[in-house]
């Protein structure tokens, strides 16, 4: 009896507290949508914040509830958002799929220093003491905070001490642009190889003396545009990308070479035996030159002068023109450095 009374009242109590805690799971239970858990697995789990949601988490019970579209993870791209909107049963708005851009080439050999920096190896921490080393007030610090920034090590410093963005791995999530200082990075769409890379204001002769790949605002890209595709607002060419617009013809005519192309090969128009010689090609060719032939006879392409900007193709009533050629690209990595961490 010494033993089996002790072991009833602890037996009773713990059949008690059983039932308790029986009673509040069922009362206190909160219901979790299948669905998150569901969502959560799909996507990349960056927990980068692109979203705008408090991680992949946040963002799964976000979508789960209605609160955020489908589309709305940009690293996920258009494969989870289909994915997510399957789960959730309905048609996800898909758009095109952006990657970042650092709006600036003036590294080391193009851009003049005004101080040496020796300090911490952060973009922020350069600002505070002096706004930077270089007298570009806007040009890339060259220290890697967007670098640290980027979950998907997509950014690097070159060896001309200046952050490029290797296109295959960037997923367009924008954390670098707010961790820039100098606002200079961007989103385009990838479908576009072409942006301006320099984010400086001044114009003219005061560019000239601190940059050499600087823009002067000289706004002959804008009449070697003829779509009105870039206008020009504080000095600075802006590309309006929603147009039917590759900006070679652009790149090509800049004096300063401030434009960046990421497609190192481009193919080079050829014109067949269907040729009529109208010369309609030859009027709206922008390299002179390029194009050659006389009245009534078939036209030829010089494949030296040609930059495959492809307005030719437009123009011609035969059909006689295309592009020859695949794009060919160029290794970022190449130049890529290690950070000081």
């Amino acid at each position: 009896m010494e033993i089996l009374i002790p072991v009833l009242v602890f037996g009773a109590v713990g059949l008690f507290l059983g039932l308790g805690l029986a009673i509040a799971s069922k009362k206190l239970h909160v219901f979790v949508d299948p669905k998150i858990s569901q969502i959560q697995e799909i996507l990349p789990g960056a927990n980068c914040g692109a979203c705008g949601f408090p991680g992949c988490a946040g963002f799964a019970d976000s979508a789960a509830t209605g609160k955020a579209s489908p589309n709305s993870c940009t690293p996920g791209g258009a494969k989870a958002a289909s994915a997510i909107a399957d789960i959730l049963g309905i048609s996800a708005p898909l758009s095109d799929p952006l990657m970042a851009v650092v709006n600036c080439k003036g590294g080391k050999k193009e851009a003049l220093e005004r101080s040496i920096y020796n300090g911490i190896t952060d973009c922020h921490a350069a600002v505070i003491i002096g706004n930077g080393s270089k007298v570009c007030a806007d040009g890339c610090l060259g220290l890697g905070s967007c670098v640290k920034a980027c979950v998907f090590d997509a950014l690097s410093i070159n060896d001309n001490d200046v952050a490029v963005v290797n296109p295959e791995k960037c997923t367009g999530c924008g954390k670098c642009i707010k961790t820039c200082p100098r606002n200079i990075i961007s989103l385009i769409p990838q479908v576009h190889k072409i942006f301006l890379a320099c984010s400086n204001r001044d114009k003219g002769a005061k560019v000239k003396k601190y940059c050499s790949v600087g823009c002067t605002a000289c706004t002959l890209c804008i009449k070697a545009t003829a779509s009105g595709t870039i206008k020009i607002e504080k000095n600075l060419p802006v590309l309006d990308y929603s147009k039917d617009e590759n900006f070679i013809t652009a790149k090509v005519k800049c004096p300063a070479k401030c434009f960046v192309d990421l497609v190192k090969t481009r193919p080079r128009a050829n014109i067949d035996t269907k040729c009529a010689g109208c010369g309609e090609c030859v009027k709206v060719c922008p390299i002179s030159g390029a194009i050659k032939g006389e009245n009534g006879s078939r036209h030829v392409i010089d494949k030296d002068l040609c930059i495959g900007c492809g307005i030719c193709l437009n123009v011609c009533a035969k059909r006689a023109v295309a592009l020859w050629g695949g794009l060919g690209y160029e290794s970022v990595d190449k130049n890529k450095r290690l950070l000081n961490t």
